[in-house]
């Protein structure tokens, strides 16, 4: 029986194993060097730099592997030296064909960055100690930004103030910091490989010890990747029937509190893991800093510029132009939909708001808790054929008043699919246990499925984990709407409109252990025999006392 098909060969999950252990350890060896060298710098401060000089050398890399391939036969005879790359070389050696050789990369790569600003050189300053590091530095940053892609990146570093004197009072003293980080990065880089993935990978791995770090301003902008695993694999599946697998192709993905873009890129992995194909990503993203990270971790992960669409705006007030068309013949609509926005974030709808196309039909969240509201907001562009899953806190699951009629409507429009509890403190931001709702504009099934995870978990230091065992666990019991006792459940409409539309997971799915039934008669017969042998052994006693003429036990 060959059993290749359904099992790697030690060869290859070798080699997996090798892929992973370089991409923790990548991730380990700079986060090490960045908690050296942030000196009195606080950790998202110094996170800006250092992601943002780990975005330079992915660019960097990929250009230059690319002019590579296409100057193959002029490569060999070019050697750098004194700070210059082959490819500056190159440039100066043919200045005429600099312009033809710069389109064929925008064609083959989709950007460009002149020789001087690529890491390779960058580096080399940052060795010599050189006075022109900053300078460098500050055009290149300005240069990429404006010119290097089709679609320009206003404002990618708008963040990394090279000026500020948090990193020297004087010039000077910034330039020589810099060259000391670059340097540092630079030689923790070289122990490495240059495979792209490793990088990628790796720049995930910080952003969640930064994220760490930050305490509770991570939750603006960092999904846990076993969160983000759930999510994508759930919206990934089949929306009518998901036992049949994974979809074919989804258009398109939209994140309306895309943080870092993690669940993102989760999504587009999930879909290219199982041989399916993605189109285009759509993130919105209000935080100026998180949407400069997320603009950088999409291009580093391999998503062309024409390949995502990442906004600056307020979710909310919808101020996003794409999504303002009313018509509903012209709206544009989404195959998948994935969301971790604030919780209980308070807002101030306006009256004009109730009459927004996306709230109409349900109501306004209240001015406390805006959960509703996001829900709502990414429910309107969900596809008849999409699935949309979002994280979001207990409250909405019972909470009365006019989140109670969002809730009531939804149920009875037969939209709301499954109901996830997760377990206590698995978030950065907050410590409080979440759910996942699984939302579908036109689903198969009558009843509601709720999942009970908040106890199968790894318990960890200061926050707890989701094992792999955990994760497949929920996303096969949603996928084979499963049952099991104390853990998930399928829940006809009637025992919830009896229920006063309270989504409270504990009322369908408790975790507890019932008590043993006590057999009375049991009981009974045991305290009757416990009863004669006392009455033996009071009266063998009194036996004793007789014989020593002392007075009887009563």
């Amino acid at each position: 029986m060959n059993t290749t098909k359904n099992n790697p060969q030690p060869s290859t999950l070798n080699s997996q194993f090798s892929t992973f252990n370089s991409q923790l350890n990548l991730g380990k060896t700079l986060w090490k060097i960045a908690d050296e060298l942030r000196g009195s710098m606080n950790a998202d401060d110094f996170r800006d730099y250092m992601l943002s000089f780990l975005f330079l050398r992915y660019l960097s890399d990929n250009y230059e592997a690319a002019a590579k391939e296409l100057l193959k036969n002029e490569y060999p005879t070019l050697h750098g030296n004194g700070g210059k790359t082959p490819l500056s070389i190159w440039y100066e050696q043919n200045p005429d064909y600099v312009e033809e050789f710069e389109k064929l990369m925008r064609r083959k790569i989709h950007y460009v960055i002149k020789p001087q600003y690529l890491w390779t050189h960058i580096v080399y300053l940052a060795k010599t100690q050189s006075n022109e590091l900053l300078s460098t530095l500050q055009e290149g940053f300005k240069y990429i930004e404006n010119e290097s892609f089709e679609n320009t990146f206003q404002g990618l570093f708008s963040e990394i103030n090279l000026d500020s004197e948090k990193l020297g009072k004087s010039y000077t003293e910034r330039n020589k910091k810099l060259c000391n980080i670059i340097q540092k990065i630079a030689e923790g880089l070289a122990q490495f490989s240059t495979d792209t993935d490793i990088l990628g990978d790796a720049y995930e791995y910080l952003i969640g010890q930064f994220a760490a770090g930050s305490g509770k301003k991570a939750g603006e902008f960092y999904t846990p990747q076993q969160v983000s695993t759930i999510l994508s694999e759930i919206v990934t599946l089949d929306s009518q029937d998901p036992s049949k697998g994974k979809k074919k192709k989804i258009e398109r993905v939209l994140d309306f509190a895309c943080g870092s873009g993690s669940l993102l890129l989760n999504v587009r992995k999930k879909m290219i893991d199982s041989g399916g194909t993605i189109g285009k990503l759509y993130g919105q993203e209000k935080n100026i800093t998180t949407y400069n990270l997320c603009r950088m971790n999409m291009l580093l992960h391999g998503v062309k510029d024409t390949e995502f669409e990442i906004y600056h705006g307020d979710t909310l007030l919808n101020d996003w132009d794409l999504l303002r068309e009313e018509n509903p013949a012209k709206k544009i609509e989404f195959d998948a939909v994935v969301a971790n926005p604030p919780f209980s974030y308070r807002w101030e709808p306006t009256e004009a708001m109730a009459e927004d196309f996306r709230f109409k039909d349900y109501g306004l969240a209240p001015k406390s808790a805006a959960d509703f509201a996001f829900l709502l907001h990414g429910f309107h562009f969900l596809s008849k054929e999409g699935t949309m899953a979002i994280i979001l806190p207990h409250g909405v699951l019972f909470r009365g008043g006019a989140e109670e009629k969002i809730r009531k409507k939804l149920l009875e429009d037969g939209h709301i699919d499954t109901v996830i509890g997760l377990p206590a403190n698995l978030f950065y931001s907050t410590g409080i246990p979440v759910c996942i709702l699984v939302l579908k504009k036109c689903k198969k099934f009558d009843d509601v499925l709720f999942i009970n995870a908040a106890e199968h978990y790894e318990k960890g230091k200061r926050q707890n984990t989701l094992l792999p065992e955990h994760i497949e666990k929920i996303v096969s019991t949603y996928q084979y709407r499963k049952e099991e006792e104390r853990y998930s459940r399928r829940v006809s409409m009637d025992e919830i409109i009896a229920n006063e539309y309270n989504l409270n997971i504990s009322r369908y799915v408790s975790t507890a252990v019932a008590e043993e039934p006590i057999d009375l008669l049991q009981v009974h017969e045991k305290m009757v025999e416990i009863e004669r042998k006392i009455k033996e052994a009071k009266d063998k006693h009194n036996e004793y006392l007789k014989e020593l003429g002392l007075p009887p036990l009563m």
